[in-house]
């Protein structure tokens, strides 16, 4: 899988449209660095960024917008790092909520909620409450996400249930399985991009991605704008999904 640099001319063949885009959302701290700011100006930079891709995503047809914002594993960064991020956050979530509800935006967040202090679970359910009318964007937010994580505690899930006598484990099935995940009744992507360069999951919906399809841009995130999205459905536009089938 390449990196795609500089993606052909937006054209969306009609009907092509991803049902489901996912972002991992990565450059803040490398664009911050590379202007000499703090890396806290870097992380508003990107949540600016965000915001402009949940415009391009609803004024563009898509009906579910994934964005891994805060994973697992960025609880091992400096604390005083953290502690930026969750306040971004925090304060992010109760600014947003207006534009949130007028748009007709339905916020989502996905992942160990265990791990916020209450103020920050109090700002996430008001926004989810709030926006839960919107009908024409679904945005799902991965806050203290991992994927392993997620299948792990599925799995655990079904431990219990069947442990209880709830779920006969001969009957489990794929979609057995997925309904116990955080993403439960949500579509898995067909798009899941990833800006910086980088070319990994880093741990990102490892179960829904099993026949997405990738797009790897050179931009860092704070700099990603509705231009790049367009031509990143564009490009998904022009891909065959097989699904593991062959074709003649």
């Amino acid at each position: 899988m390449s990196a795609v640099t500089q993606p052909r001319e937006a054209v969306v063949t009609p009907g092509r449209i991803p049902r489901h885009v996912a972002i991992i959302m990565d450059g803040n701290r490398r664009w911050a660095q590379a202007r000499g700011l703090p890396v806290a100006l870097g992380h508003k930079a990107g949540a600016e960024a965000a915001r402009r891709a949940i415009e391009a995503a609803a004024q563009g047809g898509v009906e579910w917008l994934t964005l891994f914002a805060f994973s697992s594993e960025n609880w091992t960064r400096p604390a005083d790092e953290v502690q930026e991020l969750t306040t971004l956050l925090r304060l992010y979530l109760r600014s947003e909520v207006a534009s949130l509800t007028r748009e007709g935006v339905r916020l989502r967040v996905i992942g160990d909620r265990g791990r916020f202090g209450p103020e920050l679970l109090k700002a996430i359910e008001a926004a989810e409450t709030a926006t839960a009318g919107g009908t024409r964007l679904n945005l799902v937010v991965a806050l203290s996400y991992g994927g392993r994580a997620e299948i792990v505690a599925a799995a655990r899930a079904v431990a219990e249930a069947a442990k209880a006598g709830t779920l006969d484990t001969a009957t489990l099935d794929e979609a057995g399985f997925a309904g116990r995940l955080y993403t439960a009744e949500q579509p898995d992507p067909d798009l899941i991009m990833r800006t910086s360069g980088e070319q990994r999951l880093s741990n990102f919906l490892l179960w829904q991605a099993a026949y997405a399809e990738f797009l790897f841009l050179d931009v860092l995130w704070p700099d990603f704008s509705a231009e790049h999205f367009a031509k990143a459905v564009a490009e998904y536009g022009r891909r065959e999904r097989r699904y593991g089938a062959r074709t003649a």
